[in-house]
């Protein structure tokens, strides 16, 4: 049913084999499309997607001082100074962590 096939890569151009094995996978999974990249290429996009973590920003941090130990600590949340604001050490027994 399934034969090996050359394709060319969109990214770089090369030609490279989509195997008989590669088709079976495609059509177990239900994938309709054939790949459009040469396997470096897929690699290649891979890392650099994990590189750049998927489009997520990284967190803000906030220096502050525990309310109770007086350590300089970092939080992910602006403190409004309406309420206290603890350390990792301090906040864990707080709350049954």
């Amino acid at each position: 049913m399934f034969q090996d096939k050359n394709l060319s890569c969109k990214d770089c151009g090369s030609e490279f084999a989509f195997t008989v094995s590669e088709q079976e996978f495609y059509a177990e999974k239900g994938f309709t499309n054939e790949p459009g990249r040469c396997p470096d290429c897929r690699a290649a996009r891979k890392a650099a997607n994990r590189g750049n973590n998927y489009g997520y920003q990284e967190r803000q941090m906030y220096n502050v001082t525990c309310s109770d130990c007086g350590k300089e600590t970092q939080v992910p949340f602006q403190p409004r100074g309406d309420k206290p604001v603890y350390c990792r050490d301090c906040f864990r027994p707080r709350n049954n962590w």
